[in-house]
């Protein structure tokens, strides 16, 4: 298997297992949200230290250590990430998985609207129209409904800050994770302790079966964002573009065939013109690839 790939395939293996995530939480419904993050945490960060120990690459924690911007870069973006990761186990648990997937549907366009804030990107008339589209599939819900999505928005929001927060702390995906999870750890720690003494918590009393998928909250973190980065390297911006939508997809496939969640005909137009407005983005994306390669070469 060449390099292109072998990219491809670990990409797209990353997208369904964070597409497949809504199973792996179900598996722990019982257990309070806020009990399965602080396990997440703790356990990412076991794995990322082993991880970050297998690769020697503890010289890229040392160096973000002395940098005080960087730092206070990691801790905001754990802060945010803690909140995503909450309320995405919360929505999961509490039957919301198709809001989930509207979040993750809308976040790339969330996130070209945060490049034109935050870093003046020019944004090209279709890509434009294409916001103006997704705004208004949502605006239809909230109108007709006087429903705010507020898990979708949430998600999609929270996700788009903490990816303008890492591109602005320039540290690696692992270090990266290491550093986030650290600055949790203390808090998530505390909690699980005061739980204990309280007499509750799940861990090594609600049997084997919900332990081991605790302590497997870290593995589940850590081997997808590991293949997500190696793949990425190996293949276009385009592909990983498109690679992207497999995980909001799967997680419809799932709220819908497997959860039996209800749809509403307002949820349909606004999941429709947000469809539409990804189609229309991402036809104009790999359209300007094309004509970039196209003067570059004349």
């Amino acid at each position: 298997m060449n390099k292109a790939k072998r990219g491809f395939v670990a990409a797209a293996a990353a997208m369904s297992i964070w597409g497949l995530l809504p199973v792996y939480w179900k598996q722990m419904s019982g257990v309070p949200a806020y009990e399965i993050l602080s396990h997440r945490i703790i356990w990412s960060l076991v794995a990322a230290a082993m991880f970050l120990s297998i690769r020697g690459s503890w010289g890229k924690v040392s160096l973000a250590l002395r940098d005080r911007k960087v730092i206070s870069l990691m801790s905001l973006s754990g802060a945010v990430i803690g909140c995503n990761w909450l309320l995405y186990i919360w929505a999961v648990n509490s039957g919301h998985v198709l809001q989930c997937s509207l979040g993750y549907y809308i976040n790339p366009l969330i996130n070209v609207l945060t490049g034109y804030v935050v870093f003046k990107d020019r944004l090209r008339p279709v890509q434009w129209a294409a916001i103006a589209l997704a705004g208004a599939g949502v605006l239809y819900q909230i109108v007709l409904y006087g429903k705010v999505p507020w898990i979708a928005l949430g998600l999609a929001c929270s996700f788009s800050l903490y990816a303008l927060i890492r591109k602005l702390a320039d540290v690696d995906p692992l270090p990266g994770l290491f550093l986030e999870t650290a600055v949790l750890a203390f808090p998530a720690v505390a909690f699980l302790t005061w739980t204990t003494i309280d007499g509750g918590g799940a861990f090594a009393t609600e049997g084997v079966k919900i332990s081991l998928f605790l302590v497997g909250t870290g593995l589940i973190t850590s081997i997808p964002l590991l293949w997500f980065v190696q793949g990425a390297r190996d293949i276009s911006l385009v592909t990983v573009g498109l690679l992207q939508y497999i995980s909001p997809t799967l997680q419809f496939m799932l709220g819908y065939w497997v959860y039996g969640e209800s749809f509403s005909s307002a949820q349909m137009v606004t999941f429709t013109s947000i469809w539409v407005a990804l189609t229309i983005y991402t036809v104009d994306s790999i359209n300007d690839v094309i004509r970039k390669k196209r003067g570059t070469r004349d």
